[in-house]
């Protein structure tokens, strides 16, 4: 017999009734019920009951472990009487008559209960992740990612796409956030950089000739922690492909994306839930904003975002009209059947706007065939009727410029949504965000920068930027966003060196900036590159959106906190004097 295990604590049924059998792992809980003690023996895979005669000569010092101490335990397997039957675990039939055990490791008093996902504070949780992660549920996320990422290696490589490793020391990055810094002790004075993004090293990879390249990659950027973003470190499905269009990369992504949550979509849902079916619908920015209020929309929300500005342009709604000679829009949303809700609904959610910034949120109520509420009183009834309430119908509406109209709008939406409880909450709704524009206008400084990827390929190529207004270019470029989560940011590349130029010189940098700044890249697309593009979905996200995890620290073994540091292995720590003495590093005392 096994030292160890003959099975593991998930696999023992009624099948191996009187069978003698190892098993090992932690305790997970013990109940002494004065004649017997039963012991929930708990290993990556399941949980096993034993129990023990308090006439067994070793019952007293089983009784005195600690949860969590490890032991193997030896013994035959009986059937469980009908009313202890835990129809909950597949073990539950059945339990572990012990006739030996074995300590193997001994715990210390608990900081935090494994046996319980009762939240504790993140310092003390990530002090102990080890233990943290023993609990059921954090257990299960991790599993649940490495399912993932599995299944998305197979599907990518079923698709004929070809896995590489990319390095993680290199150069500076031309991406937006912070680079994490490596100083070189060969090279003294000079730096490596962890790699944002694998970008330049893709699109190298499609000039090389290899066609389809896919990676789980780790990306490290230096910025501030967020919900749905972990400080420090990410992974990403990267891939690119060559000689493809923008609808080529969306009909290779789509249906990795949907088996994938289709796989496992009701993995933390009670009800049956659904995945948008592939294509995925195609939003272009401009609209999205529009709409949506938003470039990360949430399609569980049935809300839509209309403009009211004509109808109030010329009112006696003044408040309203005053603005709009200034140069604000008027953005309503209307919820439809809402049932009548008293005074003291559309007070409290003017209070909430209040709380929010914004001078209040007006409102007009369709009740009984009638237009209800301040703001109704200020209007025609052609006016009323323009708005095309139907009985039963409320309308709230923003008023500012065009910028803080469309954030507010964002913000009133999902308000809306909850406080009316509109949200189709068992569904994974995809959708594509198209036509970003190339420019933008730097509001403080009135020129003409890049608005988001000035390495993507402008629509129209060259010809649209000799000819066109700047800030009528759109670009090539795309995000994938699932129930408002952006999961990845994507395009068709400029392979020409010509065009990098001219995009450059539109966005105020010379030649010569292009040439000191990328040359990497700049030379390699001189040799010959074919037209290509690709996308990078955040592994952590989707796993975080399948489990229904408010907080991506949840989908992740071991994440720093939100203040970027490590707390079990204690980093970033001070390094002594001799090892910066090594790399020519001296430390300077700003206090």
């Amino acid at each position: 017999m096994h030292k160890y295990r003959t099975h593991n604590c998930s696999e023992l049924n009624k099948n191996n009734l009187n069978e003698l059998v190892t098993i090992s792992g932690w305790i997970d809980t013990k109940r002494d019920h004065g004649n017997l003690l039963f012991i929930d023996l708990r290993d990556n895979y399941g949980i096993t009951q034993c129990v023990i005669d308090a006439k067994h000569k070793k019952f007293n010092e089983i009784s005195a472990l600690n949860l969590e101490s490890v032991i193997t335990v030896i013994g035959k397997v009986i059937e469980r009487s009908e009313d202890t039957v835990n129809k909950s675990l597949s073990t539950g039939f059945i339990e572990i008559n012990i006739d030996e055990y074995n300590l193997l490791s001994q715990s210390l008093t608990l900081p935090l209960p494994v046996n319980s996902d009762i939240d504790y504070g993140e310092d003390v949780r990530l002090k102990h992740r080890y233990l943290d992660l023993r609990r059921n549920k954090l257990h299960k996320n991790i599993l649940l990612r490495n399912k993932i990422i599995s299944s998305i290696r197979k599907k990518m490589n079923d698709r004929n796409f070809i896995e590489f490793q990319t390095p993680i020391l290199t150069s500076a990055s031309p991406e937006g956030a912070r680079d994490y810094l490596v100083p070189s002790r060969i090279h003294k004075g000079k730096f490596y950089a962890l790699p944002q993004a694998p970008q330049q090293f893709k699109q190298l990879l499609m000039i090389a000739g290899f066609d389809k390249y896919f990676q789980i990659a780790p990306c490290f950027r230096d910025e501030d922690s967020r919900a749905d973003r972990s400080p420090g470190e990410f992974y990403q499905l990267d891939f690119e492909m060559s000689f493809v269009t923008q609808e080529d990369v969306f009909e290779s992504i789509e249906p990795v994306l949907y088996e994938i949550f289709e796989e496992n979509k009701n993995y933390s849902k009670d009800k049956e839930c659904t995945v948008s079916q592939y294509p995925f619908p195609k939003i272009p920015y401009i609209e999205s904003l529009e709409k949506y209020g938003s470039d990360k929309p949430d399609l569980r929300n049935p809300l839509i975002i209309n403009d009211f500005t004509e109808i109030f342009k010329n009112s006696n709604f003044k408040i309203f009209s005053n603005k709009i000679s200034e140069g604000a829009i008027v953005k309503g949303i209307i919820v439809k059947n809402s049932e009548e809700k008293p005074r003291s609904f559309f007070d409290k959610l003017n209070l909430w706007a209040q709380n929010e910034g914004a001078p209040g949120l007006g409102y007009i109520n369709y009740y009984e065939n009638e237009f209800k509420g301040p703001i109704a009183k200020n209007l025609s009834k052609d006016q009323l009727e323009q708005i095309n309430l139907s009985n039963g119908d409320s309308v709230f509406f923003i008023c500012d410029k065009i910028k803080y109209a469309q954030q507010f709008s964002a913000l009133v939406r999902d308000k809306l949504c909850n406080e009316f409880n509109l949200l189709e909450s068992n569904a994974f709704k995809f959708c594509w965000i198209v036509d970003y524009p190339m420019y933008e206008l730097d509001e403080k400084t009135n020129t003409i920068q890049f608005s988001h990827n000035p390495f993507s390929m402008p629509q129209g190529e060259l010809e649209s930027l000799n000819n066109k207004n700047p800030l009528d270019i759109k670009a090539y470029q795309y995000d994938i966003v699932c129930n408002g989560v952006e999961l990845s940011s994507g395009a068709i590349r400029n392979h020409d060196p010509e065009i990098m130029y001219k995009a450059f010189k539109i966005a105020g940098y010379s030649k010569k900036f292009v040439e000191e700044n990328f040359s990497g890249m700049l030379n390699a697309l001189k040799y010959g590159a074919p037209p290509h593009g690709g996308s990078a979905p955040g592994i952590d996200r989707i796993v975080m959106l399948l489990a229904d995890e408010p907080n991506i620290r949840e989908v992740i073994a071991f994440p720093m906190n939100q203040q970027a540091m490590d707390l079990m292995m204690e980093a970033p720590a001070k390094v002594d004097k001799k090892r910066l003495d090594e790399l020519g590093i001296i430390l300077v005392d700003k206090n």
